[in-house]
């Protein structure tokens, strides 16, 4: 490996510590979001560790074939080192900033869709219901009415006919007439007595 080689790859590892730092520190803040789901968070916690060594790997492929020598992982210390001297405190509030501008965005979306979606669109469905049930409701009143028009002839008529029967025959309807009405009573009451159940 040629001193140009090992320069570059110097200079390459610790650019990657310092890349370290930051992809570090932005996963430790993003971590409080599925730090109560204990399965994600390993799950998270490997994978980004997977993802950085493949990447930091691949860069050093990139830059000496993939040799891995001592300083290679002094230069990532160093570079690590580098950005918790320099950096880090002026990149946590950054971070922090940024978060704050991307929560706002997401707030103010959500508001906007409230406004123009969601609201719209139930007050729609609910008009609609309204509109369904009112209808349903006069269709109803007007079924009965007409059915009251219709059948005020054949009630008048078996009216009229049940008081030319006979005392016996008229007692003994009225008796049948009893026991439905107690049938039906006590099917309703039973009914009643099933729902509170």
């Amino acid at each position: 490996m040629t001193l140009d080689v090992q320069f570059i790859t110097m200079i390459a590892m610790m650019i990657g510590g310092f890349y370290l730092g930051v992809a570090s520190d932005t996963f430790r803040r993003l971590c409080v979001y599925w730090k109560q789901r204990v399965v994600l968070k390993y799950f998270m916690e490997i994978g980004f560790w997977l993802t950085q060594t493949l990447l930091l790997y691949y860069v050093l492929f990139q830059v000496n074939s993939g040799e891995l020598r001592f300083y290679v992982f002094v230069a990532l210390l160093l570079g690590f080192a580098m950005y918790q001297a320099l950096a880090a405190n002026m990149y946590k509030r950054l971070l922090e900033y940024l978060i704050g501008i991307i929560v706002q965005i997401y707030r103010f979306l959500v508001k906007v869709t409230r406004v123009i979606i969601i609201i719209p669109v139930t007050f729609l469905i609910q008009l609609i219901i309204t509109i369904i049930v009112g209808t349903a409701t006069i269709l109803l009143k007007l079924i009965r009415f007409t059915f009251k028009i219709v059948l005020a002839p054949v009630i008048w008529l078996f009216r009229m006919v049940f008081r030319m029967l006979p005392q016996s025959i008229q007692k003994r309807l009225h008796k049948i007439a009893g026991f439905y009405s107690i049938i039906e009573n006590t099917c309703k009451k039973w009914i009643q007595k099933s729902k509170r159940r």
